[in-house]
């Protein structure tokens, strides 16, 4: 198995941007020095984030870093314009040698609407058409192409040309068949989110990939799938993490309660039991990933990458303990391909 440490970027409005942003990319440099196989930036656009702009947070990392992979979690590419997502994420190929691979999916929010006038009844075929047009371009030197919502182009060539000649996109899935759908037609991997509900609706839509890869006449047993988590905090004693992470679990019920959410798990126990939230000791996490695993036969999964209401020697401790104690077992035991090779070593 591989791991990944994702951040949303949260921000809880007291600290400056400015310091919140540096403290992203001290904690990259952090994932890297622990030995994570990736970090990942997602893009919202809207309170409480501040992740608007991954390829600009991820060419900071790339600069403070050389070997870790560098993700977006997701790229919404029913927002931007994929000829500029690709001038953005093409420059960010290669100024990090080429350690850059996409999630992306439709995004999340209310904010898109009035931002980019994007709707729930367009969503979907502009992920489809952004998707289809970015990956266009990456492959080739000069497009033609036209679509419903950009203008057309007639052997237009976009620069720079990228430092990966076929980069590797994941789709991100968290609710819909849609995602799972595109991911399937064209036999890219799958990344499902897995945070907010039990394993369950999560088990069907990875199900369903697998079936509509081989409808769509690719190898279903080939399926590469990647999954998240919601949370993270790992303490040589069960009891030592739980009583640790109870108030940042309660100050997270406390925020749904205020935007009017109701909570999947109303207890931290509840969580840990059903939920993807990693609590506990190592051998508990080891037992729960593989649980998970039964389920969801992914290869590749995020851990929580922000310190999120830990203090900084509780954050790196646990982080610590994890590249120690759990991710070692979890490699051994359940098996990964690697990762495609660097295109500059």
């Amino acid at each position: 198995m591989k791991f990944l440490a994702i951040t949303l970027i949260v921000t809880d409005g007291v600290k400056p941007a400015r310091e919140r942003l540096r403290e992203v990319v001290d904690n990259a440099v952090l994932a890297e020095q622990l030995g994570f196989d990736g970090f990942g930036v997602g893009e919202r656009h809207e309170r409480p984030f501040i992740s608007s702009s991954p390829p600009v947070v991820l060419s900071h990392i790339a600069a403070r870093t050389s070997i870790i992979r560098l993700f977006t979690a997701v790229t919404t590419l029913s927002l931007l314009d994929p000829v500029r997502a690709f001038e953005d994420y093409s420059t960010l190929d290669n100024l990090s040698g080429g350690r850059l691979e996409l999630i992306v999916g439709k995004g999340n929010g209310a904010a898109q609407a009035k931002l980019f006038h994007v709707t729930t009844d367009d969503q979907w075929d502009r992920n489809r058409e952004g998707y289809e047009l970015f990956t266009k371009l990456w492959r080739q030197d000069k497009v033609t192409w036209s679509g419903r919502f950009r203008p057309s182009l007639d052997e237009a060539e976009a620069w720079p040309r990228p430092l990966q000649p076929d980069i590797r996109i994941w789709h991100g899935s968290a609710t819909s068949k849609a995602s799972v759908e595109l991911a399937a037609l064209h036999g890219d991997p799958l990344f499902s989110a897995n945070v907010t509900n039990p394993v369950e609706p999560y088990a069907s839509l990875v199900a369903y990939y697998r079936e509509r890869l081989a409808f769509h006449g690719h190898d279903a047993s080939a399926a590469l799938v990647g999954a998240g988590s919601a949370g993270t905090y790992v303490a040589e004693r069960s009891q030592d993490a739980i009583d640790v992470y109870r108030p940042i679990f309660n100050k997270r019920l406390e925020l749904f309660k205020r935007v009017g959410v109701e909570p999947v798990f109303h207890t931290l126990e509840d969580a840990i039991e059903r939920s993807s939230i990693l609590v506990g000791s190592p051998q508990q996490i080891i037992d729960k990933v593989h649980r998970y695993h039964e389920r969801l036969g992914h290869e590749v999964m995020h851990v929580q990458a922000d310190a999120d209401g830990l203090t900084d020697k509780q954050h790196r401790g646990s982080l610590e303990l994890f590249q120690a104690e759990v991710a070692p077992v979890l490699r051994r035991e359940i098996p990964s391909r690697p990762f495609p090779p660097l295109a500059v070593q």
